[in-house]
């Protein structure tokens, strides 16, 4: 009896507006990971036969296959922007790697991109990490006002990290994409990584001013709210054009664990900052959220590590020479995954 006691009691600690964001995030990432593969598929379709968005064209708006994976993936970012209403960061944001799981699996059915045996084993390390964050989440913070969070927003510490990132962004975006957007995964996600560690802050205090008004204390009226919502359009929009840059020029299932990874991590750290998650949480909590992270990147690693993996010396041999992703889809490669830094084959590309 004392041991069943003591089990319900670690337990007390989730709140029913943590387990609201909780079921919202698990939703929404069943909806993200599915509009990745949706949304290459339209992609690869719109690049067949127009300028590919990794060279900067935007044929795919005319796809409908992509605006059928937009529109997925924008039901599972309404249930993300309201988990964000009832639950802290730090609980929702590692949740994304659901999505991961469901995309690799996905991609291996579908688009025909390898999941080796070693990347189950990673999807599994990702839902460990998950677990173990979820259940040593802290309490979401008592606001009353979008006035609070506006001022939580213009503390020194939390301007000094947005100053830094925007600062970043436009180094990566004129500099560091022109000449290695094409061959280094990282500079596109960075971007999208940096900027939307920004966009949800914005978008937990746009939610939680929704949620307000919706209770009856009307927070429309504040302009605060109204730049809470500038700072999310401005942030979702650049996020949307970089990540299908990335996802045209890189496979999904190596697009979707380092976006991930990114992500989460500044996601976290602008949290932290920003709301003070930690204050009131004890070492020991705080420490066991942290390995669950750690194992949660572990499994991002292992999972993007073996994506190249093969079974089998006659399979190795055929794929000793890495094609670049866009002669694979041309007819050349073997469908197999690529590297980070996409190495040059000796066969030459078709021109489009």
């Amino acid at each position: 009896m004392a041991t069943t006691s003591s089990w319900r009691d670690s337990y007390k600690g989730m709140s029913s507006d943590n387990i609201k964001g909780l079921c919202l995030a698990l939703s929404s990432s069943f909806f993200i990971g599915a509009s990745f593969i949706v949304k290459k598929k339209g992609l690869k379709k719109a690049g067949a036969s127009g300028i590919r968005a990794g060279s900067g064209g935007y044929s795919y708006l005319y796809e409908p296959l992509w605006w059928v994976g937009m529109i997925t993936m924008i039901v599972g970012e309404i249930a993300n922007f309201a988990a964000y209403a009832f639950a802290p960061a730090i609980l929702v944001t590692p949740l994304g790697a659901l999505s991961i799981i469901i995309s690799a699996v996905l991609a291996h059915i579908i688009l025909r991109e390898r999941l080796h045996i070693f990347g189950i084993l990673g999807c599994a390390l990702c839902v460990v990490g998950s677990t173990t964050i979820v259940l040593h989440a802290p309490q979401e913070r008592e606001i009353e006002s979008v006035k609070e969070v506006w001022d939580l927003a213009m503390e020194p510490a939390f301007v000094f990290y947005a100053v830094l990132v925007l600062t970043a962004v436009f180094i990566i975006i004129f500099h560091f994409i022109p000449l290695y957007g094409q061959t280094h995964i990282m500079a596109y996600i960075g971007v999208c990584s940096l900027v939307g560690s920004l966009s949800v802050m914005s978008v937990k205090a746009l939610g939680i001013a929704l949620k307000l008004t919706l209770s009856g204390m009307n927070q429309l009226l504040y302009p605060q709210t109204w730049a809470f919502t500038l700072v999310v359009t401005v942030c979702v929009l650049t996020q949307m054009n970089y990540l299908n840059k990335a996802l045209d020029t890189f496979n999904t299932a190596v697009v979707s664990p380092i976006y991930y990874v990114m992500f989460t991590s500044f996601t976290i750290l602008a949290s932290v900052i920003m709301f003070k998650d930690w204050d009131g949480q004890t070492p020991t909590q705080v420490i066991t959220e942290l390995c669950g992270f750690v194992t949660i990147l572990s499994g991002t690693f292992l999972l993007h590590k073996t994506k190249d993996m093969v079974d089998g010396p006659s399979l190795q041999t055929s794929s000793s020479i890495r094609l670049p992703k866009h002669s694979e889809e041309d007819g050349y490669g073997d469908g197999e995954g690529i590297p980070l830094r996409r190495q040059e084959s000796s066969r030459t590309p078709r021109t489009p």
